[in-house]
C-alpha cells in the first residue's frame, strides 16, 4: 500500500471532520495543521448550545428546507458557523496560535471565511471546489496565501 501524502492524509481527516456537521445542506469539516500536527478542527453547525440544523435550530435554515426561500437568500440570517470559523474560534478558545499554519477543508472558502483565515495567519488552503462562492480564492491568492485545489 502507498503511503498517502501529507496534503491527502489530512484531506482525508478533513472528511472526517465533515461527518460531525449537522447542516442540513452543506457537511463540510476543516482542519488548521502547524508543522504536520493537528492545531484544531473545524464543521459547520449551530453555536455551542443552540439546536442542530436537523432539529430545527436555524430558522433560515428550516425556512430553506421548506422551500419558503431560495438556498442563497437571506444568508446573512443564518446562524450556522462555518467550518474554518470553528476551528479558528477552537484555536483561540484553546490559546493556540495559527500563524504560520495550513487549513485542510473539504470545500473552497467563502470570502468572509477567506478573511477571517488571512487574519488569522493561514499561509496555505487545501481544498475541495464546491461552494458557489468563489470570491474567497482569489481573496486569498490576492495576499498571498497560497492555495491548492484536490
Amino acid at each position: 500500500m502507498k503511503k498517502p501524502s501529507w496534503d491527502e492524509y489530512f484531506m482525508r481527516l478533513a472528511e472526517v471532520v465533515k461527518d460531525r456537521a449537522d447542516c442540513t445542506r452543506r457537511q463540510v469539516g476543516t482542519i488548521i495543521v502547524r508543522d504536520f500536527r493537528i492545531i484544531t478542527t473545524g464543521y459547520n453547525g449551530t453555536p455551542h448550545g443552540i439546536k442542530n440544523c436537523s432539529e430545527g435550530g436555524c430558522l433560515r435554515c428550516r425556512r430553506r428546507d421548506k422551500g419558503e426561500i431560495n438556498s442563497f437568500e437571506y444568508e446573512e440570517s443564518c446562524i450556522c458557523i462555518h467550518a474554518e470559523q470553528n476551528a479558528i474560534i477552537q484555536a483561540a478558545y484553546l490559546s493556540v496560535s495559527t500563524k504560520g499554519s495550513t487549513l485542510y477543508s473539504t470545500t473552497n472558502p467563502c470570502s468572509s471565511c477567506a478573511k477571517m483565515l488571512i487574519n488569522a495567519g493561514i499561509v496555505k488552503v487545501v481544498c475541495k471546489m464546491e461552494h458557489h462562492d468563489k470570491e474567497g480564492i482569489e481573496l486569498l491568492k490576492k495576499v498571498g496565501v497560497k492555495v491548492e485545489i484536490k
